[in-house]
């Protein structure tokens, strides 16, 4: 019988390594990605406005909220802080920025991300940043599963 605990409490451990593991991935992403938007929102400014996606009137306001949004969801990923939101917010928010970066690859434009840099040196959006963004929403739906499907609701705390 001491054998079939263990086996138990191994799996149990398991079972909250991986959520705490993408969570501390996401919340490290998110956080990263905000610095430099942070500290100059006038050139996060223009990748947003490269993208073409929101009236120019959104654009300042995206720019300075966004950044924000981005730390403190990261903050909260990590911490383990009000776990249904934060996970439910960093999925939409990794939804759009998969649409965006697919939309603007159907149509042709050359930009850089703007992901985790404001300058031009960061990379054109391609294949690869695409792959990228499904691999952190994967992460994301993973960490949406475990907080409200998982028989075990303590396991991503």
């Amino acid at each position: 019988m001491p054998e079939k605990g263990r086996q138990v409490n191994k799996n149990r451990d398991r079972n909250r390594t991986l959520p705490l593991f993408a969570r501390l991935i996401l919340g490290g992403v998110f956080v990263y990605a905000s610095f430099v938007k942070i500290l100059h929102p006038a050139s996060f400014a223009e990748a947003v406005y490269r993208y073409q996606i929101f009236p120019d009137i959104f654009i300042n306001l995206t720019a300075v909220v966004l950044p924000w949004l981005e730390f403190f969801l990261g903050i909260f990923l990590v911490l383990g802080l009000w776990m249904p939101g934060s996970v439910i917010l960093s999925n939409i928010l990794l939804v759009s920025f998969l649409g965006a970066s697919i939309f603007n690859v159907s149509r042709g434009l050359d930009i850089s991300c703007g992901c985790f840099s404001t300058g031009a040196v960061e990379s054109s959006l391609d294949i690869w940043t695409i792959l990228r963004d499904m691999f952190f929403l994967a992460m994301a739906v993973f960490l949406l599963y475990a907080t409200f499907f998982s028989k075990d609701k303590t396991k991503i705390f």
